[in-house]
Formats: C-alpha cells, sequence, structure tokens
C-alpha cells in the first residue's frame, strides 16, 4: 500500500514567531521557519509507545503474581505462622526492656544521690 501514503507537512500560521516578543539578534533561523513533520511516524512511534506500555503492564502482572505466589508458599511451609512469630518476638522485645529497666533502675550509681556543688563565690 506504498501508493495510499499521504503526506502531511505541520506548518505554523503566519506570524507566529514575527512579533514583538521574537528576540531576532539571536535567532540563527528566518522568522516562521519550523520543521516540517509527517504524521505517519509520530502515529506509529506513539502506537509503538503504547504497545510497549501494554507489554510492560502484563509483565509487572506475571512478576506480582509469581511472587505473591511464592510469598504464600513459602509462608505456608515455616514451622511458625508469622503472625504466632510476630507476637513472640514483641513479648521478647517487651521482657528485655523491662529487664534493663530494672537493672537501671537497681543499679548502684542510680541509687547514689550526689550532691551538686555550690557555686564559688563571684562566678555567676
Amino acid at each position: 500500500m506504498a501508493g495510499l501514503e499521504t503526506e502531511c507537512a505541520l506548518t505554523l500560521p503566519d506570524g507566529i514567531g514575527t512579533g514583538a516578543m521574537t528576540n531576532t539578534r539571536t535567532s540563527s533561523q528566518p522568522a516562521g521557519t519550523w520543521p516540517e513533520l509527517r504524521s505517519g511516524p509520530l502515529i506509529a512511534g506513539g502506537i509503538l509507545v503504547g504497545i510497549g506500555a501494554v507489554v510492560a503492564l502484563a509483565g509487572l502482572a506475571v512478576a506480582g503474581a509469581h511472587v505473591v505466589s511464592a510469598t504464600r508458599a513459602w509462608a505456608r511451609d515455616l514451622e511458625i505462622p508469622p503472625g504466632q512469630l510476630a507476637r513472640l518476638k514483641w513479648e521478647q522485645a517487651k521482657s528485655a526492656a523491662a529487664s534493663g529497666a530494672s537493672t537501671w533502675r537497681e543499679h548502684p550509681h542510680a541509687q547514689a544521690r550526689l550532691a551538686r556543688r555550690a557555686a564559688a563565690p563571684g562566678s555567676e
């Protein structure tokens, strides 16, 4: 279908790029010249980007389903369920914190009440 190709040149209307805000000192191109673009390659590129996005989402769904399935199988094979293991570790942490706090309170240095030295006269 080579004979059915049509070329559409995208050009700007007259007067754009020639107004009061145009910087003519630094412009190396004549006013009003823009690249001519054919719509066919742009449409084809957009379609390919869309197809690529759909393929990427499908890959993400397949990989995500596999990770979820593998995680469920791993949790099923554990000797202790994760919820029970979490409760056990929480109780261990509370016990360790209470033990540390009581040891800190009962330490001989914590029992001694150190008196502050009086400030020397004239040092204020």
